[in-house]
């Protein structure tokens, strides 16, 4: 009994040696967690700056380099299984594939590849829709296969897709073959078809339907493009004839090829910049759709710039079964990319163009002086639609390539900091380079590039530099009318591009305008901005878009404060506005001799008139017999 008694007790003190192991060990994690609260309420307000004490690398205070402190629980999300998202990336001169992860946006492969451009004619510009979608692909391979060892092509859980905007294709459905060449946005072949469509409206007024689109009548647009298309090429006839065609912009191109045609579809930014959508409503227009002879069978069907639309199914890509969750045009992704998500920040694009766009929020603003109202996203299907206004700057790098490819005064574009930098100023030269008119806020397809204020001092240098400045002071064509149309005052301007990458332009830009420039150091935030939009869409889930946090720490800036004064920048944008208005009505064209609507119906009237003028006469003449 002794022994039983014995062998009891020493399984009671075992059992509570046991229950007081337990209770120490979660009294030592609860120890922790109190101790690590206190380090992190004690510290965490001075880490939201990950950049402050780097030099060149400030971050605006309303900036989206505000970073809330990480704690220890939040880092074990690295420990969780990895997924990736992935972003075509689909520009005017290059392709290419990104590979993101999550929730930080970190940029872990990537591929490009240069697109080449076909140039028929002086103003025409094409791509061959088989070339880019082959690229595409290519890009795809290659990308996955410079992902690190500890990723696999099987994280990618999402793709995105973003595009250069207004660039039109034309297909066959039945044979899934392009009828014709891609025509890219710059290109200016419809002028004629303009005057065809102004001398349908009222007062010829290229402002007629903005209320609708937000888009003048202009060649820039897709429908342009897709009238001259039925208009002049007889394969885009005749499968209109058959309702075999298709039509789109590149990102439809796209996802009709990745889901072998079982998908037909664009997004809100990419459908607002074909003049065809209703910006309001958010559909196909019918009143612009009869105006370009364009049927709604060719149309793609529009959906948010957030959300699964489908998975891939054709079996030539890597990417098989994956989900395509995100479309957004290019400038709309760069937009995101730079977490401008509140009314009134701006970005400006510097390329071979220029693109700002100015968040306004939910509501409408139609522009008076010449600007485009767009849609800036919409994150989901019952999100609400986020607008902008845009100017674009039709030549910007292009006008470095001018003076580097056709004058050659400039051995590479990328020189143009280091010429430029030889003289101290233009020596009152200026650069007007409408080489294919002026776009907002003037929109003169009329307009031709000049030099102006040459003496016998002026050198290379000065050229070069006034083709930098160009660029500056047709931003600030644009940043006026933005603070004229929204009253949002301006006192900083997001910079990015691989334009930007400029200093010197970036001190011009902000002397000529008389802003802060932050020059974002991801200089292309467009595949950012796409990948954020796959990565949050519902069903996704891997991230979601706070309005009132900026947490992204992987964003820094460099900041331009301007050097000169009020009084200079007036007198120097004052000879800039005469300069740009030297440039207009030079691209005089005979009067069109086209069988518009109204010549035709006033010319079918003539017979009936005539014959009634005639048995009027013979009546009276018969009546004084």
């Amino acid at each position: 009994m002794s022994m039983f008694n014995s062998s009891r007790r020493e399984n009671i003190l075992q059992f509570l040696l046991n229950i007081f192991c337990i209770m120490v060990n979660i009294y030592e994690q609860w120890v922790f967690l109190f101790i690590f609260a206190i380090i992190e309420s004690s510290n965490g307000n001075n880490s939201l700056y990950k950049n402050d004490m780097t030099e060149g690398k400030n971050a605006p205070p309303s900036s989206s380099a505000e970073v809330p402190f990480q704690h220890r629980l939040d880092r074990k999300v690295s420990m969780l299984p990895h997924r990736l998202v992935g972003v075509i990336d689909e520009g005017t001169s290059t392709v290419g594939f990104s590979i993101f992860t999550t929730p930080h946006f970190e940029e872990i492969a990537t591929h490009r590849m240069e697109m080449p451009l076909i140039a028929p004619k002086p103003g025409w510009f094409e791509q061959d829709p088989v070339v880019i979608i082959n690229n595409v692909y290519r890009c795809v391979e290659v990308a996955i296969t410079k992902l690190p060892e500890s990723f696999q092509k099987e994280d990618l859980v999402a793709i995105g897709i973003t595009n250069q905007r207004e660039t039109t294709v034309v297909w066959d459905s039945v044979t899934g073959k392009p009828l014709y060449n891609a025509i890219v946005w710059n290109d200016i072949r419809t002028n004629h078809t303009v005057d065809q469509v102004l001398a349908r409206v009222p007062d010829q007024n290229k402002n007629y339907f903005k209320h609708m689109c937000g888009l003048p009548i202009s060649p820039y647009f897709s429908a342009l493009k897709v009238r001259w298309l039925r208009d002049n090429v007889p394969a885009v006839k005749k499968a209109c004839r058959e309702k075999r065609c298709k039509v789109g912009t590149i990102d439809s191109w796209i996802i009709w090829n990745l889901t072998k045609g079982s998908l037909h579809i664009t997004d809100v930014t990419n459908a607002s910049r074909t003049m065809l959508m209703n910006i309001e409503t958010l559909q196909w227009d019918p009143v612009l759709l009869k105006t370009y002879s364009v049927t709604l069978n060719m149309l793609p069907q529009i959906y948010s710039s957030s959300e699964i639309y489908g998975s891939v199914t054709d079996e030539r890509s890597i990417l098989h079964g994956i989900d395509i969750s995100g479309i957004l045009g290019n400038q709309q992704a760069s937009l995101l990319g730079q977490m401008c998500i509140k009314p009134g920040q701006t970005k400006n694009t510097y390329r071979s163009g220029c693109f700002l766009l100015c968040n306004i929020g939910h509501q409408t603003i139609i522009s008076r002086r010449g600007l485009l109202t767009t849609i800036a996203y919409k994150l989901g299907p019952n999100a609400p639609v986020t607008y902008a206004l845009e100017g674009a700057v039709a030549v910007a790098g292009h006008a470095l390539e001018w003076l580097e490819k056709k004058v050659r005064i400039l051995p590479q574009a990328s020189d143009a900091e280091k010429f430029a930098e030889t003289v101290p100023t233009t020596g009152d030269v200026y650069f007007v380079p409408a080489f294919t008119g002026l776009y907002a806020p003037y929109w003169r397809k009329d307009a031709r590039g000049l030099i102006v204020g040459l003496t016998h001092h002026s050198t290379k240098h000065h050229v070069i530099r006034a083709a930098l400045e160009s660029i500056c002071f047709q931003t600030r064509d644009i940043l006026e009318c933005m603070y004229q149309e929204s009253e949002y005052k301006f006192s900083k301007l997001y910079a990015d591009g691989p334009l930007s990458s400029n200093n010197l332009l970036m001190q011009l830009q902000a002397d000529t305008a008389g802003v802060t420039v932050f020059r974002s150091q991801i200089l292309d935030p467009t595949a950012f901005g796409a990948a954020m939009c796959a990565a949050q869409a519902e069903g996704v889930d891997l991230f979601k878009f706070d309005m009132e946090k900026k947490y992204y720490e992987n964003i820094y800036y460099d900041v331009f404060l301007p050097t000169s004064n009020a009084a200079e920048q007036r007198q120097r944008y004052g000879k800039w506005k005469r300069a740009v208005e030297r440039s207009f009505d030079w691209a005089f064209r005979p009067k069109s001799s086209t069988m518009t609507e109204q010549r035709y119906q006033l010319l079918a009237s003539v017979p009936g008139s005539l014959f009634c003028f005639i048995s009027f006469a013979m009546f009276v003449h018969s009546m004084k017999k």
